[in-house]
């Protein structure tokens, strides 16, 4: 097929186009280059198998920026690769009994075509998977470094433990009390972990937010409140029996004298020494080890607790205050024991309310008003009362006032807390990095020597489901001591899987370097200029990059202090659902092709039925794309009908990046009319003939060539500032909609329409490369587009004689005026209220504004 037939045959032509850009090496980094560099970063993959709408979305949404830069003049640095260890891998090779190796890598070769399939333009020589050696060697090393300069550290942790997939949850991975996997109920242990010190960054992780200009305020706000820096007092309270006192840290030391009892965690020692003669204390502590502990969820859960019978004194007062051990103590947080002040703290009220303890107000408000603590606690600040010698003291003067007290008298001291608890990095899984450690009788945990890594994971393993078979391999596990020489055995653990995504992006930019974790390459292709992925990965996946990078930064391996310079969080793909509803409440949900809907006027729903037989099902609203409710929509069937362009279009044009794009069929069918009528306009030029003379002073032509610069500047700022690539496309919609209403006589041949067609392409081609490089060079240009500077404005094509503005009358449109472009603002009002409807509308009324925007509106304000 011929580029200039004017009928429009994508998929013999995206392959053929993919099949040059490969073979030339066009999308090769070249870190000697003069060019600025622009390194442009989607989050990799999990290798699922295939892929799915939301990788489509994402990844169309890098390339876009990404083949823009390139546009602007920059060297660009485009990867991928694949997050490719993980339980999902582990509990696929079960239920299809093969190795995870074997499953990983055929899915890895499959979505690897598909990407091509897709036109994305990434640098392949830069591939990684992150369950390879030459890989993951390089996080053992870093681990082996951080564990002789003390940022790594093993202790006794209690953690959520799947019984089922037989490893460790975080707190985000239960719900329900239950595995997000499993769906086992979930239980408490306490086991050892290796833990990394990202705690000793807080303070600069939580001030380096400041610096992320390009970051979304939201991703931010929740990474600060992840953080959770609280400037507080920790203070101790005596025991009756015991030797230690309950030590507690507060935000709230104003409101000291308001405490009426005091709870502890389940697992806190004190608990467990009580229980051994309460049985009621026994059995609830039991109870909360399938308790969900996510924090989210302890907020609004039921507040539980039982008495210990164990009572503390009040250090400053020295009255007996009652211990009571609650679910919604966390050991992890602080010590593991809060003071509850019920009249000023909802959640401490509540309890208190539940078990009829003491409500006891010590902070009144400052406007001499009353708290109704029969209603809720009192939680804003106020004036101190039934606090001794700090009465009448505002809370912040308290704050300080009684924080010396405590300091002076040894029984309490300022200091700064976090919500962030230091990162525990282990899994009890088989399909993962091995922790580099072996463990010594002698000389115990013993890293690996640098010399001997990687610590290579054995791949011709199929799992059994009965927790990790590196246990049962003594092949693997039984070694000596590299520090003594004696026996040892290697750690079976394996690392968190977000140990490997926290640096991935680095390894991209020192792909070539053999012998080291990171080269020169890696300063000077970081920061990551642009980085694109969910909104999900805002607080864990986010903070451990950071973390990570500070610390390959203090290393001496970055020179940089942040990872990702500017963030885009895409919306996720959403589409209709339906479903039939069993007796037993289950629900067989239906794929949108399989049913016919019935809608109005309106386009809302009236019904549908099941095509195959003809019975209503019920309609389940807008969903993520997902499996579970059979919505999906399979990229390669589309790419199939339509060639990736549409796709890759369509996905760009419904919806603003950051927003949830809604499936419509509808708009894909709307994405391939456009690229067809794209298509048959540069035909119908070409066909015309060579002649291209300009047609002078035609008021048209002008117009075109007008709409053409005025397109270029709203689409640059689209791209490069907005980031909005949905009205960019509109943009350009709008000017080749405009060519065919260029004067008719030769006008296909004319020097305008020319320009706007070339100008059309080059604005599209981040979006639509294939059909734009096939266009461009039909069009006769030699250089292929790929290569083409970005567009620029002309000046003297913007300037207008004349403007058309919107009139309007109390902020309804009642008309449109032609003004020329210097007409004083006067005279622009005395033309919009001479316009015959609108003076209609203001006849008969007064004048009480006027509201005028130039060369865009005036708005009258008016009464009767």
């Amino acid at each position: 097929m011929s580029t200039a037939s004017p009928e429009y045959h994508p998929q013999s032509l995206e392959v053929r186009i993919q099949d040059q850009w490969e073979r030339s090496g066009a999308f090769h980094a070249h870190p000697d280059s003069s060019k600025p560099k622009f390194y442009c970063l989607s989050m990799f993959p999990y290798p699922s198998g295939k892929l799915h709408m939301g990788h489509v979305r994402n990844y169309t949404i890098g390339d876009v920026i990404a083949r823009f830069q390139r546009m602007q003049g920059r060297e660009v640095l485009q990867p991928m690769g694949w997050d490719a260890f993980g339980l999902p891998a582990e509990n696929a090779a079960l239920k299809h009994q093969v190795p995870p190796a074997t499953w990983t890598h055929d899915n890895i070769a499959h979505m690897r075509t598909q990407l091509k399939r897709l036109g994305f333009a990434y640098d392949w020589r830069r591939e990684l998977a992150t369950c390879e050696p030459e890989y993951y060697r390089w996080e053992q090393w870093l681990f082996v470094r951080l564990f002789k300069q003390g940022l790594v550290y093993r202790k006794s942790s209690t953690v959520n433990w799947d019984p089922v997939d037989q490893t460790v949850l975080a707190n985000e991975q239960v719900i329900d009390g239950k595995g997000w996997r499993s769906g086992a109920t979930v239980e408490q242990r306490e086991i050892p972990q290796w833990f990394l010190r990202i705690t000793d960054y807080a303070e600069e992780l939580l001030h380096g937010l400041d610096d992320l200009d390009g970051w979304p305020e939201q991703v931010k706000a929740m990474q600060r409140n992840w953080i959770g820096r609280s400037e507080g007092v920790e203070l101790s309270f005596p025991v009756d029996g015991e030797n230690e006192p309950l030590r507690v840290y507060t935000t709230r030391p104003d409101t000291l004298f308001g405490v009426t009892y005091l709870a502890v965690a389940p697992q806190h020692p004190l608990a467990q020494r009580a229980a051994r003669t309460n049985r009621p204390l026994q059995d609830f502590i039991e109870r909360c080890q399938s308790m969900q502990v996510a924090e989210a969820a302890l907020a609004t859960a039921e507040k539980e607790g039982v008495a210990t019978g164990i009572s503390a004194r009040h250090p400053l007062t020295g009255a007996p205050i009652p211990v009571w051990v609650a679910n919604f103590v966390l050991m992890e947080y602080g010590a593991g024991a809060v003071m509850a002040v019920p009249a000023h703290d909802q959640r401490d009220w509540e309890f208190a309310r539940t078990y009829g303890l003491p409500i006891e107000q010590v902070i009144a408000p400052s406007d001499n008003g009353s708290a109704d603590l029969d209603a809720a606690a009192y939680t804003e600040p106020g004036q101190l009362v039934h606090s001794g010698v700090f009465d009448g003291l505002t809370s912040a003067e308290a704050k300080e006032r009684i924080a010396a007290h405590l300091e002076a008298e040894g029984i309490g001291r300022r200091r700064v807390q976090y919500r962030l608890r230091d990162w525990g990095v282990s899994r009890q899984r088989y399909w993962g990095c091995p922790i580099p450690v072996v463990h010594c009788v002698t000389c115990g945990p013993v890293t690996v020597p640098e010399d001997q890594l990687p610590v290579v994971l054995p791949t011709d393993v199929t799992p059994s489901g009965a927790g990790s078979p590196l246990k049962d391999m003594p092949e693997f596990f039984h070694t000596t001591c590299p520090q003594c020489g004696g026996p040892a055995e290697r750690e079976t653990d394996t690392f968190d899987t977000f140990m490997e995504s926290s640096w991935y992006y680095a390894r991209y930019a020192s792909r070539f370097a053999d012998d080291r974790m990171l080269d020169s390459e890696a300063s000077h292709w970081l920061p990551v200029d642009q980085y694109i992925g969910g909104i999900e990965h805002a607080i864990l996946h986010l903070l451990y990059a950071r973390f990570f990078h500070k610390v390959l930064r203090d290393q001496g391996l970055v020179q940089s202090a942040e990872p990702f310079t500017r963030l885009l969080t895409q919306g996720m793909v959403v589409a209709e659902t339906y479903y039939r509803e069993s007796p037993d409440g289950a629900r067989s949900w239906f794929h949108p092709e399989e049913v016919e809907v019935a809608r109005d006027a309106k386009g809302r729903h009236l019904g549908a039925q099941l095509t195959a037989d003809g019975r209503p099902v019920c309609i389940g609203g807008i969903e993520k794309m997902s499996k579970s409710k059979n919505n999906g929509i399979d990229p390669q069937s589309l790419i199939d009908r339509y060639g990736a362009d549409t796709v890759r279009l369509f996905a760009m044009f419904a919806a603003p990046p950051d927003q949830s794009l809604e499936w419509s069929d509808a708009g894909v069918e709307g994405a391939a009319r456009f690229l067809k009528r794209l298509w048959r306009l540069c035909h119908a030029h070409l066909a015309a003939g060579a002649n291209s003379a300009p047609i002078q002073n035609d008021t048209k032509a002008l117009e075109l060539r007008r709409k053409t610069h005025e397109t270029i500047v709203k689409v640059s700022d689209d791209y490069a500032r907005r980031q909005s690539f949905n009205t960019a496309i509109a943009a350009v919609m709008e000017l080749v909609n405009q060519i065919p209403r260029a004067p008719t006589q030769d006008m296909t041949l004319t020097l305008e329409v020319r320009e706007a067609l070339d100008t059309a392409l080059l604005l599209l081609n981040p979006i639509v490369p294939h059909i734009c490089q096939a266009l461009w060079s039909a069009l006769g240009h030699a250089e292929p587009i790929l290569n083409h500077p970005w567009p620029s404005a002309d000046p003297e094509a913007l300037v207008r004689e004349s403007l058309t503005m919107v009139v309007q009358v109390n902020g309804k449109v009642r008309g449109r005026i032609e003004v020329a472009a210097d007409a004083s603002d006067d005279s622009i009002l005395a033309h919009a209220r001479n316009e015959t409807n609108v003076a209609k509308f203001l006849d008969g009324t007064t004048e009480r504004k006027v509201v005028l925007v130039r060369g865009k509106l005036i708005n009258f304000v008016v009464s009767e």
